[in-house]
């Protein structure tokens, strides 16, 4: 919105470089107005939450860490709301709403969002026939993730390919590399048929949206986690989007993809903010209605900037949460009753090995940094 403003105000022609249309500079600015956005709203949210008693009532199957985790018990949830809030308020005000990839990261978070909504307030107030109901189904939330992942998947492709028709139009030359699936130290990539195009939209957003839901299990770790990732990925976003640097980093050029440096700024100020009063002890929780759809935006991002493998080196921490409840789960059921880890997802594991929370967040925070680091320097490396 503003951005759409200052243009009509200083009536500047399209083609005319300055400051507010360079998207990484408005992805700074999504940053603080994010941040500032839950920092000043939050303590308001949490007392709504508190008034409203919505309140963490988790229980673990495993004696010892409900033991651990008791003080947690009625702990504000569904804070998520409030990191959503800003970021969508902060892409409306910054990014430049006429990019159809920045329309399509608006649907992803609000369609998540109700997802995730849905599935707190069903365990929080409703009740079936039966009793008392956790929440939805496993099938039913993956089934609106897989039909999110099919949706955008048939629409990011259908827009790259109209993309490829305007260039080899107006330029001579088709730019197909949105089909081209970027492979860490592999130049050339592999280029993607449109049914394999869709099955890496689904697996992606399915999987990052539920690996970031598992690692929300900390005060404090899945947010910063996610401060680290949406970083990462806002520099991804902006150099394969410039012509210039994508062609210096040897990266797919993929046209209009900068501007999602915007909605990876947003996230990342968004939960900046929530980690003031996320961090231990929490005075709120995010729950699904924000890890849903934080996991789900960031999967987005990598798959239009076709980064989805390189999400597997940046996301490492939300990678390793996930590897650890289906390996616990799948020898569970082939052992017949053993496991692997005291439980899952493995944050848990190590808080009970000993680790104190904040010890335990604060070691995933820089297994994150670490993860981070690797996956930017990869680039240079190919």
């Amino acid at each position: 919105m503003l951005y759409h403003l200052i243009d009509y105000l200083f009536n500047r022609p399209e083609t005319e470089q300055w400051a507010y249309r360079d998207a990484l500079v408005r992805g700074t600015c999504a940053i603080f107005l994010s941040f500032l956005f839950v920092w000043l709203l939050g303590p308001r949210v949490i007392r709504w939450l508190m008034r409203r008693k919505i309140g963490d009532i988790a229980e673990f199957d495993h004696k010892a860490l409900n033991e651990l985790t008791k003080d947690k018990k009625n702990t504000p949830t569904m804070g998520g709301v409030l990191i959503i809030a800003a970021v969508l308020f902060s892409i409306l005000m910054l990014a430049d709403l006429g990019n159809y990839y920045i329309t399509m990261a608006l649907v992803c978070t609000v369609w998540l969002t109700v997802v995730g909504g849905i599935d707190d307030w069903l365990k929080l107030t409703a009740k079936s026939r039966s009793g008392s109901r956790d929440g939805l189904k496993s099938y039913e939330k993956l089934l609106f993730q897989i039909g999110l992942g099919v949706l955008l998947g048939i629409f990011v492709y259908r827009y790259g390919e109209q993309n490829a028709a305007s260039y080899a139009r107006y330029l001579g030359a088709e730019i197909q590399t949105f089909k081209i699936l970027t492979v860490p130290f592999y130049k050339p990539g592999i280029v993607l048929s449109l049914p394999l195009f869709w099955i890496m939209t689904v697996l992606v957003t399915t999987g990052t949206s539920n690996a970031v839901n598992l690692t929300d299990g900390m005060d404090g770790l899945a947010s910063g986690c996610m401060v680290l990732c949406s970083f990462a990925f806002m520099i991804l976003s902006f150099m394969v989007g410039n012509a210039e640097w994508a062609a210096r980093l040897l990266l797919p050029h993929i046209p209009d993809t900068a501007e999602l440096a915007v909605v990876c700024g947003a996230v990342m100020g968004a939960c900046l903010g929530f980690l003031w009063y996320n961090c231990y002890p929490a005075q709120v929780f995010m729950g699904d209605t924000g890890s849903l759809p934080l996991g789900g935006l960031i999967g987005y991002v990598a798959i239009v900037t076709r980064q989805e493998l390189m999400l597997f080196i940046v996301g490492g921490v939300f990678v390793i949460e996930a590897v650890s409840v289906m390996l616990q789960v799948g020898y569970f059921k082939l052992s017949g009753g053993k496991r692997i880890f005291r439980i899952a997802p493995i944050h848990h594991h190590f808080h009970l090995g000993g680790w104190t929370e904040t010890q335990t967040v604060t070691r995933f925070w820089l297994m994150a940094v670490i993860f981070a680091g690797i996956a930017l320097v990869t680039v240079r490396l190919r």
